[in-house]
């Protein structure tokens, strides 16, 4: 007759296991991702047709993030650090210079009266497949907060108060000054240039 091998009862091992998740689930602390908050357009109709619209090359700022996240305004190799400025001389324009984008002159009403500004400029943000998103993040936020600065220098000129500090219809008043056109367009390959 052959020995009986002795088993372990298993039967306890799945109640165990769980609260064993449960314990892991509690304690582990969970990193928050980090986003980006963007007012969508409201979607277009079915029937309505969409058309391509040509921007001016003066009118349009090209940032591009290649797979080494390196960045690239206009062409030219660029600190990340150095990209708020860029954006602000670009929306602005103070000097009508031929490479950025028209300047119009336009009544606003109290308290602006007539005010200079850009109203076709337009950044197009484009990045590699391969860009690390938190170098995606550091170019948004920077373009972000350049048009913030410009925004609450208006708010302090005008109003005497920052932009945040104002009421609706104020910021809404300044939004129209310096309307805030970031185009993103679908990453590509543009390897380590």
């Amino acid at each position: 007759m052959a020995k009986k091998i002795p088993q372990i009862n298993a039967s306890s091992m799945a109640d165990i296991s769980f609260l064993l998740l449960i314990f892991f689930l509690v304690t582990t602390s969970m990193d928050v991702n980090q986003g980006l908050a963007r007012r969508l357009p409201a979607p277009i109709p079915p029937d309505q047709k969409i058309e391509d619209k040509d921007i001016n090359k003066r009118n349009l700022l090209v940032v591009k993030i290649n797979s080494a996240n390196q960045l690239m305004v206009q062409g030219q190799l660029t600190d990340v650090k150095q990209l708020r400025d860029k954006a602000k001389e670009f929306i602005k324009n103070e000097q009508n210079a031929d490479f950025y984008p028209k300047v119009f002159e336009e009544d606003f009403g109290a308290p602006f009266g007539i005010v200079r500004y850009t109203k076709d400029h337009v950044i197009s943000v484009q990045n590699d497949v391969d860009t690390q998103y938190q170098a995606y993040l550091d170019v948004q936020n920077e373009l972000v907060a350049a048009y913030n600065e410009l925004r609450d220098e208006c708010a302090r000129k005008y109003f005497h108060k920052s932009y945040n500090e104002l009421e609706e219809d104020q910021q809404k008043q300044i939004q129209k000054i310096y309307p805030q056109k970031i185009s993103e367009a679908e990453p590509k390959n543009y390897g380590g240039n």
